[in-house]
């Protein structure tokens, strides 16, 4: 079993906001003790072909907490996403709340600076978010103990989050149709996604899993929570009778088919930045497009 402090007594009501577009899904979850809440993976909608960034999804979850009079406290970001924009500055800018991901952002940060070419103005100490969060590092959401465990393999700083009976898994996992997440990302690794894997899945049964991405395989319905029970039986790629070999193979065989997400070169110079648009040297807005650089 884990290591890792959990409290299975407690259970977060859990809300989710489906993004079409990405097919991400953020959450707001509120302690059942008090008022507080934190949102997971908050998207910024852009219109890439135009360069127009707008706010429809942040809006929805920024209506869905004023309307049910919460106090936002945490904008947690699992990891650098490849395939959608943060918002949380921007739900930040509205109501306030620390925004926190995982310390090995450093690695992100140094990564990518590289690739889009970034000046000695850009940061890569991981300040521009409000926390940076080691293994085990624990908060509190209003009453409700929350903790980090760190996940790499997708990317060097993929963390899952649990608080109460409810872990938000980021890319480390998919639906149990769905399997796993690529690991060929700079910095990604299979066999340290299967570590990854294991560790979430040494988490109690019944523990509930919230998903960060859904694609619908073989054209059910999108989903979003799973538990650890369900997944250490029926996940595709790690489930029971999988072995460590097996799904480095798979895995390894598999991402070299896969494309760049569509996103990709947007997302990691708006998220490694904690979600703020980098601008040019009159201060305006402004994305970079590096030639062969990924």
């Amino acid at each position: 079993m884990t290591d890792y402090p959990v409290n299975m007594d407690i259970k977060p009501k859990v809300e989710a906001f489906f993004d079409p577009a990405t097919n991400t899904i953020s959450y707001v979850v509120k302690d059942p003790a008090s008022n507080a809440c934190a949102v997971i993976d908050s998207v910024m909608d852009i219109d890439y072909a135009a360069g127009r960034i707008t706010y429809d999804n942040a809006d929805e979850i920024i209506a869905y907490i004023e309307q049910n009079d919460l106090s936002l406290e945490w904008l947690i970001e699992t990891h650098v996403h490849a395939d959608h924009l943060s918002a949380a500055p921007y739900i930040q800018g509205k109501l306030g709340g620390k925004i926190g991901i995982g310390s090995q952002i450093m690695v992100v940060q140094d990564t990518f600076g590289k690739v889009f070419n970034e000046g000695t103005e850009f940061q890569r100490d991981g300040s521009q978010f409000d926390r940076l969060f080691e293994d085990g590092d624990t908060y509190k959401i209003g009453q409700m103990d929350a903790v980090a465990i760190y996940t790499p393999g997708h990317t060097p700083a993929c963390m899952v989050h649990v608080m109460g009976n409810a872990a938000f898994v980021g890319d480390t996992l998919f639906m149990p149709d769905g399997g796993s997440a690529r690991a060929d990302f700079p910095g990604g690794d299979a066999a340290t996604l299967y570590e990854s894997i294991t560790k979430v899945l040494s988490l109690p049964d019944d523990m509930r899993l919230f998903m960060c991405h859904d694609y619908g395989p073989n054209g059910r319905d999108i989903k979003w929570e799973t538990t650890v029970g369900e997944e250490r039986k029926h996940n595709i790629h790690v489930g029971e009778g999988k072995t460590r070999d097996d799904f480095i193979q798979f895995r390894t065989e598999r991402d070299a088919q896969l494309d760049m997400p569509r996103l990709i070169i947007p997302s990691l110079q708006v998220n490694m930045r904690a979600g703020e648009i980098p601008k040019d040297k009159d201060g305006k807005p402004m994305l970079k497009v590096p030639v062969n650089g990924l």
